[in-house]
């Protein structure tokens, strides 16, 4: 699943894609993807619409409206947008098609359905679930008096917090593993008994892994107009731990284990994150 570097991505690649174009026509061929809409209405209400800008709030990615609207969008799991000229097949799983002005074609693929899309009829009054959403991780608010705030008031295993999106922000299993092992902090230890000292090296790690995944590209290799093509389909590893079960640290050389925590893996050195 896309996680906040991958997002940003997504964003910074539908910019110059959409941005100032007109929706003349917007279909929505599986229902389930826009849930709240009708697919008259929702053709409907995008029609002739201007979007003025792509932004992110989270792993969300919100397309500006001149209206004032937006349209969100989390991709899930398998969600990818493609660039399309009107004479182009469309790819398989094309479950929302949007005609432009510029006589090409957004369109929104999603294999296994998870895909989610709302529109949001002003950004002063924002759904319950984006309103929940924790700081940015990379704005201001997103302070380390936040975060040591956040760790004391929860008992959970620090994996456990750091994928609350409601706590913090943009971190899926890839970026919360290599947080915790920059931080040379144990992924089951109890948020609230981390020593102050540590939680602060853990909130400069998080900031700095995600700053690292947007400046080197992150799992992303993004053509617009690759209809076969992945969010995440690069062979590139650059992780310091993550999927790395067996191989040495890079700090000390031991074995690099994995165990399932929460029903998903959690990778780790049992020697620079014994505590």
């Amino acid at each position: 699943m896309p996680e906040l570097p991958e997002v940003e991505h997504v964003v910074r690649a539908l910019r110059p894609v959409v941005t100032g174009r007109r929706i003349l026509v917007a279909e929505l061929n599986l229902k389930r993807i826009a849930p709240e809409l009708s697919r008259a209405s929702f053709g409907r209400q995008l029609r002739n619409a201007l979007i003025t800008g792509v932004g992110r709030r989270g792993k969300y990615i919100l397309f500006e409206l001149e209206s004032g609207r937006m349209l969100a969008t989390h991709l899930r799991m398998t969600g990818k947008f493609v660039s399309l000229t009107t004479d182009e097949s469309l790819p398989p799983y094309a479950h929302v098609v949007f005609y432009l002005d510029d006589e090409r074609r957004l369109v929104f693929c999603d294999m296994r359905q998870f895909g989610r899309m709302r529109l949001i009829t002003s950004a002063q009054r924002l759904p319950k679930e984006l309103n929940a959403l924790a700081p940015e991780p990379l704005s201001d608010d997103f302070t380390e008096e936040y975060f040591l705030k956040t760790l004391s008031r929860s008992r959970r295993s620090l994996k456990q917090l750091l994928l609350d999106q409601t706590r913090v922000l943009g971190l899926g299993n890839i970026y919360a593993v290599e947080a915790l092992f920059l931080a040379g902090v144990n992924p089951l230890k109890p948020a609230n008994k981390l020593s102050k000292p540590r939680a602060r090296k853990l909130y400069q790690a998080i900031r700095q892994v995600l700053r690292e995944a947007i400046d080197a590209g992150s799992t992303l290799q993004i053509d617009m107009a690759d209809v076969n093509g992945s969010y995440l389909g690069t062979t590139e590893r650059f992780w310091r731990v993550y999927e790395r079960e067996g191989e040495p640290c890079l700090n000390c050389k031991t074995s690099i284990k994995r165990i399932v925590h929460g029903g998903r893996s959690t990778y780790y050195c049992p020697s620079c994150q014994a505590r």
